[in-house]
């Protein structure tokens, strides 16, 4: 045999070694591809719910369902003078002249009397009114926008022949012509219900009022500016809160060049008084969580996060208990069910049985004390078996270190101190969830206005949107809130300024709110 084909033969040697290896490196970038592109399809094109669908039997019918005849017989007929009638299926004793689906006291109602054609032509005395009967009809004008017209007298007194004339009402922005309803409403169109500045300034075109577009921008900037002392106040308040809980969101803001814009961040914080705020950085950087919780430790305080390592290096640096969120662990065990179907629903049925202890802690309003013995009771054994099981199947050693599965389940394990604490401490929810509902202002807006076209028009957003949630949260109609602080501040003390944040204000003022001259009732 010459060299050649030893050589030969050594390559077809080496190509029968190697090849099962790159097979198998093959398989599992094939295998992680597929996965990526499962998940990419899932977000454009697929149910974005993480809800588990349990099989049930096709025989067990749900709660509330009634089962149906095959064949039911028709109701029986009812005789009538000229034809014969089916007999109604409902009780008609209770129509909608009793069923009101609005709130007299705020919705405005016009009266339309419907006439009688049995009475046309008679007179008063022919005909007897026994009774009435109402329905009511949703209805809308094309915009709802009024003019103020202040008029002012100019006198002359006869006896000093002195002129005077009162002066215009002072507004919220001095030298506006917008009133405090206008600016309240505007502000709740643009952050409560996402109308971006253009449409409203097409909206008030159509309701014939002329207005430029930078006007609106101006005064909605001037309010902002009005308001965000509250917004520091609300935000020290979320800062002494023991347990906070903190995430991100990114947002577009300031340009970056020609045609593109900056990516950045707001860092919403939500803390234990039902108050959240959302402060703006430029971003995902780990300096931001200091600059925005600083860097002076709560007393025994606890901060509630997924697994980004930003607040990991936080609670080292200043002595915090790091809790982490289960719902972000279950959601990488979720989104692994596709290499590993098995095993993610072994996963997610340990999962589940924490949250139905949860859920019976909240069916049954237990306080912190019982919260916490019931906790250990019922949910700590849960966690215990979660995590051997978890070892179990690192042990086994039957899933590639590439497989999604592995790393959702490395994922868990590693983070099983910081799942661990709300066991421990009753003030400590299960999740962030309550800061993921409270949050998601910021991508319904994004996708309405898309971006802010400045770093300042992003903190203006977060301002808005950190009151018009906490609001939310107080069950306080937004709109009331700022039609009252709009006037107040600037005659509120400085010291007190707390006060008018939203959970306070709903103690103190609340009752009694000041209100724009469109809403005083007329002499």
């Amino acid at each position: 045999m010459n060299s050649a084909t030893r050589s030969r033969v050594l390559s077809l040697d080496e190509a029968a070694t190697y090849r099962p290896q790159q097979v198998v490196e093959l398989s599992r970038e094939l295998a992680s591809a597929k996965h990526q592109l499962d998940w990419f399809k899932r977000q454009l094109f697929g149910q974005k719910s993480e809800k588990r669908i349990v099989e049930t039997d096709t025989h067990q019918m749900h709660l509330g369902e009634l089962p149906v005849p095959e064949s039911s017989p028709p109701p029986p007929g009812k005789d009538i003078a000229a034809h014969t009638r089916r007999t109604r299926t409902t009780d008609c004793a209770s129509g909608d002249e009793s069923a009101l689906f609005f709130d007299e006291a705020r919705v405005p109602v016009e009266t339309i009397a419907v006439p009688n054609p049995e009475a046309v032509g008679l007179g008063p005395d022919q005909y007897e009114v026994i009774g009435e009967k109402v329905s009511h009809r949703l209805a809308q004008r094309p915009g709802s926008y009024v003019i103020l017209k202040y008029v002012r007298a100019v006198i002359k007194r006869r006896d000093t022949q002195g002129i005077s004339c009162p002066a215009a009402p002072v507004g919220v922005i001095e030298g506006s012509r917008a009133d405090v309803s206008f600016i309240a409403g505007m502000l709740i169109d643009k952050f409560a219900y996402h109308l971006p500045f253009y449409r409203q300034h097409q909206r008030l075109g159509d309701s014939g009022i002329c207005v430029s577009r930078p006007w609106l921008t101006q005064v909605g900037q001037q309010a902002i500016a009005l308001i965000e002392p509250i917004y520091d106040a609300q935000f020290g308040s979320i800062r002494a809160s023991r347990v906070k809980a903190m995430d991100e969101t990114p947002i577009k803001a300031g340009r970056a060049g020609p045609g593109k814009l900056k990516a950045a961040y707001f860092w919403p914080v939500y803390g234990e008084l039902d108050e959240v705020c959302f402060p703006f950085f430029e971003s995902r950087r780990i300096e931001h969580v200091e600059q925005a919780l600083g860097l002076t430790p709560v007393e025994r305080g606890v901060l509630l996060s997924d697994g980004y390592t930003a607040y990991e290096h936080y609670t080292k640096k200043t002595g915090l208990t790091h809790a982490q969120c289960w719902a972000h662990t279950r959601r990488h065990l979720f989104e692994a069910k596709d290499a590993e179907p098995e095993v993610a629903a072994q996963a997610l049925e340990f999962i589940g049985g924490l949250y139905a202890v949860e859920e019976r802690i909240r069916e049954h309003k237990l306080s912190a004390a019982k919260k916490l013995d019931y906790r250990l009771m019922h949910a700590k054994p849960i966690v215990e078996r979660f995590f051997a099981w978890v070892s179990q199947q690192f042990e086994a050693q039957g899933l590639l270190p590439s497989n999604p599965m592995t790393k959702a389940l490395a994922y868990a394990r590693e983070r099983r101190f910081g799942l661990e604490v709300y066991l421990t401490d009753p003030d400590v929810p299960i999740d962030t969830n309550h800061l993921e509902r409270a949050l998601r202002a910021i991508p319904m807006g994004r996708r309405n206005w898309l971006f802010c076209w400045t770093e300042l028009g992003a903190r203006h957003v977060g301002i808005m949107q950190s009151l018009i949630v906490t609001c939310r949260l107080h069950e306080i109609d937004p709109y009331d809130y700022l039609v009252d602080v709009l006037q107040r501040v600037s005659q509120h003390p400085a010291s007190r300024v707390h006060e008018l944040t939203p959970r306070l204000w709903k103690q103190i003022f609340a009752g009694n709110p000041l209100r724009s001259p469109l809403h005083r009732p007329r002499p």
